[in-house]
């Protein structure tokens, strides 16, 4: 049976708010759950950025669910680093805890002040990085360099016994395939089932193992205009192609995009919006038609209490 799990939207809720949140989620039936890794929200109405790793400690200490985070490596994070806090949550948590390593967005990514590759470049550091991760994991000392990145003489000391799945995210059917061999499971976000079925054959088809995941983004409200209202306001700066997605540097160029562009007419692709919960329940299964091993919901809403009710009253069970 595939797992139903809670994204904890960072940009969108307070750290302490969201801790509460992600519990109440395990009681109303939630199996697991997963984050983003971000310095700064999408939009100033989103409003929040707290530090994923910190909040990870804490969630997995006070949950028994399993936890993902989607992060970048290169960047704002030397790979040493990011290696270290991996394995010391796969020791302290084990079989608990995975990790997505994205090519990243110049949104959080620029605050270091190295510049922002362009895309090819971010994609073999990418397929760089999951080696070098893999390598750190096993306790091994490390010496590599691509790019700005050195890494010299780095060694992880608190190996953990049960070795993080790294994860591939992918959004588009080339990054899925290129990157297959490469990740322990892969993970992309909801549009139209064909585009779904594409990037799922394309990582199966070129020696993609493990699990495929799925964050669902969803706009639920007791009515349909509270439930458009909600999408419009939260996640319009979040409608645009994978590209744009990736290369706007601030809040305020997210902020100007979507004001320029019709990001309501868009929306319908992005956010599965409605006030039928039973709608939602047969979204989601036809997403695991596809063979989607987790789906994990995302309700854009800053408030998670009523959508965490609901969905674990009339559509977790339908589900199951």
């Amino acid at each position: 049976m595939a797992t139903i799990g809670f994204h904890a939207s960072h940009e969108q809720v307070a750290p302490a708010r969201l801790l509460r949140d992600v519990q109440y989620a395990e009681q109303a039936g939630f199996a697991a759950a997963m984050c983003s890794d971000h310095i700064a929200p999408w939009s100033v109405r989103q409003g929040h950025s707290g530090f994923a790793w910190s909040w990870l400690g804490a969630a997995l200490a006070t949950t028994d669910l399993s936890f993902g985070v989607v992060t970048s490596m290169g960047h704002r994070y030397h790979p040493a680093v990011l290696a270290q806090a991996s394995a010391t949550l796969a020791s302290m948590f084990p079989a608990r805890f995975w990790v997505a390593l994205g090519s990243g967005e110049n949104l959080n990514e620029h605050v270091v002040g190295h510049g922002w590759p362009a895309k090819e470049v971010r994609q073999q550091h990418l397929e760089r990085g999951f080696h070098l991760l893999r390598r750190l994991h096993a306790g091994e000392t490390v010496s590599d360099s691509f790019g700005p990145v050195v890494v010299d003489e780095a060694r992880v000391w608190e190996v953990p016994e049960v070795k993080p799945p790294l994860i591939l995210p992918a959004l588009t059917p080339e990054t899925a395939r290129r990157c297959a061999r490469t990740a322990d499971g892969l993970i992309t976000v909801n549009q139209p089932l064909d585009g779904l079925r594409e990037i799922c054959t394309a990582y199966r088809e070129h020696g993609g193992r493990g699990p495929i995941m799925l964050q669902v983004h969803l706009s639920w409200a007791e009515t349909q205009g509270e439930a458009e209202a909600i999408a419009f306001d939260q996640w319009r700066t979040n409608v645009f192609d994978p590209p744009v997605m990736a290369d706007l540097p601030s809040v305020a160029d997210f902020e100007a995009r979507a004001d320029r562009h019709d990001a309501h007419a868009r929306l319908a692709e992005a956010v599965n919006i409605s006030a039928d919960l039973n709608r939602h329940a047969d979204w989601i299964s036809e997403f695991l038609e596809l063979g989607v091993d987790s789906v994990f919901l995302h309700h854009v809403g800053k408030e998670q209490v009523r959508f965490i009710e609901a969905f674990g009253d009339r559509v977790l069970p339908q589900l199951r």
